[in-house]
């Protein structure tokens, strides 16, 4: 079964602005050229086993959903599967910034 790269590029691309990400800025911290990032999120081109890993962590996605679209169907478990790619560290504050945001909308 060969890689749907259009329909990658577009989990890509989808992620990376919805978490505000630039092109620019994406393709830094995955260590690729603004080109070779566009190139991928319009299915030109596919990528190297390490640049999908890096993509997965900075997108906070599986290489499961980038790879085949397997998505978790609710909210919640979008949210739980981020978290889940994140250290400890990152998840206690994670866990902060809930608890004020559920404590602010009680107000």
């Amino acid at each position: 079964m060969d890689p749907n790269y259009s329909e990658i590029g577009s989990r890509i691309r989808e992620q990376r602005e919805y978490l505000g990400l630039s092109r620019e800025a994406f393709a830094e911290k995955i260590g690729v050229t603004p080109k070779f990032c566009s190139d991928i999120e319009l299915g030109l081109k596919g990528m190297s086993l390490p640049t999908l890993c890096k993509i997965s962590k900075v997108l906070h996605l599986s290489t499961d959903f980038l790879l085949f679209g397997e998505k978790p169907g609710e909210t919640a478990d979008q949210i739980s599967l981020m978290l889940s790619q994140c250290s400890s560290k990152r998840r206690a504050y994670a866990e902060q910034i809930l608890k004020i945001f559920l404590i602010s909308d009680e107000e």
